[in-house]
């Protein structure tokens, strides 16, 4: 399968075409991070691709977004705990200051991780975890990417 889904993610994961979806959510689709320095990374991604910010989704499906963000840091969370050494917590984020639709990461942390980055903001790591290739997704994350999609089930919706 071709990278192009990348450019498109939100209509690639409405088309069945996003290899890095691991459920689908009452308000969008659960999918497992391109990187994974921290394993279990997760990204929840929004349904609509228009929207752009929380606040533009009507009260009612903006609660039903912030639930699936819960079931989400939730699985990731128990999925983490079994099939990960030293896990310690999740940070929920949203963001989107580079992609311009609306998004909530799940950053599962870890006892393991440096000092002098466990207690910052994951965005803090340096740039080169975001792009080395022993940190990209790939087949020796199937474990964990199915323990978490196996917790989202057990959560259910």
């Amino acid at each position: 399968m071709s990278v192009a889904w990348r450019t498109d993610r939100v209509g690639s994961a409405l088309r069945g075409e996003n290899p890095a979806v691991m459920r689908r959510l009452d308000a969008g689709f659960a999918a497992i991070g391109d990187v994974q320095f921290l394993p279990g990374y997760s990204v929840l991604l929004t349904d609509d691709p228009a929207v752009e910010r929380l606040s533009e989704l009507p009260r009612g499906r903006r609660l039903v977004f912030l639930s699936d963000m819960d079931r989400l840091g939730e699985a990731v969370e128990r999925a983490c705990r079994r099939v990960e050494s030293g896990f310690r917590r999740v940070n929920l984020e949203i963001l989107g200051n580079r992609d311009r639709f609306l998004h909530a990461h799940v950053w599962p942390r870890y006892d393991w991780e440096p000092e002098d980055l466990v207690r910052l903001p994951v965005w803090l790591y340096p740039r080169g975890m975001w792009t080395e290739e022993r940190y990209a997704l790939g087949a020796r994350h199937d474990p964990l990417r199915e323990a978490v999609g196996e917790e989202l089930d057990r959560l259910g919706g």
